[in-house]
Order: C-alpha cells, then structure tokens, then sequence
C-alpha cells in the first residue's frame, strides 16, 4: 500500500517538474513572441527594443509558470492551466500575425 501511494506521489512530482520546465517555456516563448509583435505595433518602440523588452518579460513569466505550477491543487490542473494558456495566447499571436 504504501508503495503505491509514494509512488503515485513520485509521478505526480515529476509531471509537475515536466509541466513547469517544459510547459513554463512554452508559455514563456509565446508570451514573449505575442508581446514583442504588439509593442512593434502598438507602440513607437523599434524591433530591436521591443524584443528586448519582452525578453526580459519573460524572464518574470517563466519562474511565475513554474510556481504557479507547483501551486496548483493537482498535476492535471497544472498541465492544463500551462497548456490552456500557452494555446490562448499561441491563438491570439496566430490571430495578430494572420491580421498583419
């Protein structure tokens, strides 16, 4: 029994880990994506700038996902909750960069 439940728990650690290293990059990535095309476009910012600026954005989202990750009440709800969001924003940068 109780290699069961230590087990389960193992499991439920490393999809978590997963979730939060690879799922907190994707989010990252596309955040930084989508915002470095709206600051081109909303904002008098050069590419360069605007880039960088996300960029280093994504270095607060990446370590937000990962704790919000290991926050969360269930690894299921952390795989969707990272996935549900890297799939509304990839939608919004698909949207944005289809609309340009």
């Amino acid at each position: 029994m109780t290699t069961t439940v230590d087990l389960r728990y193992r499991l439920g650690v490393a999809s978590r880990a997963l979730a939060a290293i690879g799922g907190g990059y994707l989010l990252a990535a596309v955040a930084s994506t989508l915002l470095a095309m709206l600051l081109t476009t909303l904002l008098p910012l050069s590419r360069a700038d605007a880039v960088s600026l996300s960029t280093m954005l994504a270095f607060v989202i990446y370590p937000c996902a990962v704790l919000w990750v290991f926050a969360t009440a269930s690894a299921g709800r952390a795989w969707a909750g990272i996935l549900g969001a890297s799939a509304l924003l990839g939608g919004v940068l698909w949207l944005t960069g289809s609309l340009s």
